[in-house]
């Protein structure tokens, strides 16, 4: 980056200067890491010649801190696919089950939501389709955060909800589904053509909760391409010029994660972990009633306190993941 004229190629410029943001991700927290064993180390020494209890004390909570963000860095090891480190989008949308299903929708989005939050990851609302009764048809957020998409890329397929629906008088148990689909966030230096000839755009009055809330202009946008008969659409804002540019850049991430499965389906070893991602092969089940329990088909991992989870404590799931699945896609992705 210091040679004369880095600047003069801007493409090659651009990529190498990711290249170096990548790099330091991983470097800068591993001196930091190094520097702390290292004065744990010397404290251990010193103490060992002069004890005093107040101070071993804090070692031992410095001890736990590290061991900690040890075993998270070591988690991040697993992440090592070219778009791992990139933003996420995560598309959630109701699947068989009715009104049942959109509310199962509406609770994986405060789910992710809860998730992202604990990280402190940034979460956007890009886009919501309200439900006819309750919950939603679907969702479109974007999280912004160090890997998010490496961490959330597990979460693409079906989950099962199993409960007494509370809008069955009759009290039945109930089984319902939802999508999730995750793409990685493009960088505006990624180039990605498309054609204005391929895009038919439409634009439409928002939903919203009704009375004064209402929209009363067409400020909502869809965005279909054509080729591929990939669909973006874009509602949170008032402006029909700001859901066009969000509703674009929607388009964009799904266009490159479509190119990238293009590429991984070649591979032989991404073919051997690929599910079907669709309805009644599903990767996660969350079963209410008659006992609460949360299945990761993939991985067999079971946890009984569902509440907990729908809280945003999935990171025992995507951690199973990565360690059994997480070096072989991550391989066949680069």
């Amino acid at each position: 980056m210091a040679s004369p004229g880095f600047w003069d190629r801007q493409e090659t410029a651009q990529a190498t200067v990711q290249r170096v943001k990548q790099l330091r991700g991983w470097v800068d927290p591993f001196d930091a890491l190094t520097a702390r064993v290292t004065s744990a180390v010397e404290m251990d020494a010193l103490l060992s010649e002069s004890p005093d209890e107040e101070m071993e004390g804090e070692l031992d909570r410095d001890i736990e801190a590290i061991e900690s963000d040890l075993d998270g860095f070591e988690l991040r090891s697993l992440m090592r696919g070219p778009d791992d480190f990139r933003d996420a989008q995560v598309e959630i949308s109701a699947g068989a089950g009715g009104t049942e299903a959109q509310d199962w929708a509406s609770m994986l989005v405060r789910m992710y939501t809860r998730w992202a939050e604990r990280r402190g990851f940034e979460v956007v609302l890009l886009d919501e389709s309200q439900g006819e009764e309750a919950g939603i048809k679907g969702a479109t957020l974007e999280i912004r955060g160090q890997y998010a998409f490496g961490f959330l890329r597990p979460e693409t397929g079906v989950h099962r909800l199993v409960r007494i629906s509370p809008f069955d008088s009759a009290a039945r148990r109930h089984t319902s589904f939802a999508s999730v689909f995750i793409y990685p966030v493009v960088d505006e230096e990624i180039n990605i053509e498309i054609r204005d000839e391929d895009l038919r755009i439409d634009v439409y009055r928002a939903s919203g909760a009704g009375g004064q809330h209402v929209n009363k202009t067409s400020s909502a946008v869809r965005i279909t391409h054509i080729p591929t008969n990939t669909v973006a659409a874009s509602q949170a804002e008032r402006s029909q010029f700001k859901n066009k540019a969000t509703a674009m850049k929607m388009l964009k991430n799904k266009l490159y994660q479509i190119e990238v499965e293009k590429q991984n389906a070649k591979r032989a070893a991404l073919d051997a972990t690929k599910s079907d991602v669709s309805f009644g092969s599903q990767i996660r089940s969350y079963v209410f009633q008659p006992y609460t329990m949360v299945n990761d088909h993939r991985t067999e991992l079971k946890i009984p306190d569902v509440q907990k989870v729908m809280d945003g404590w999935i990171d025992p799931f995507i951690e199973a993941y990565l360690k059994r699945f997480g070096a072989v896609q991550s391989g066949a992705a680069a």
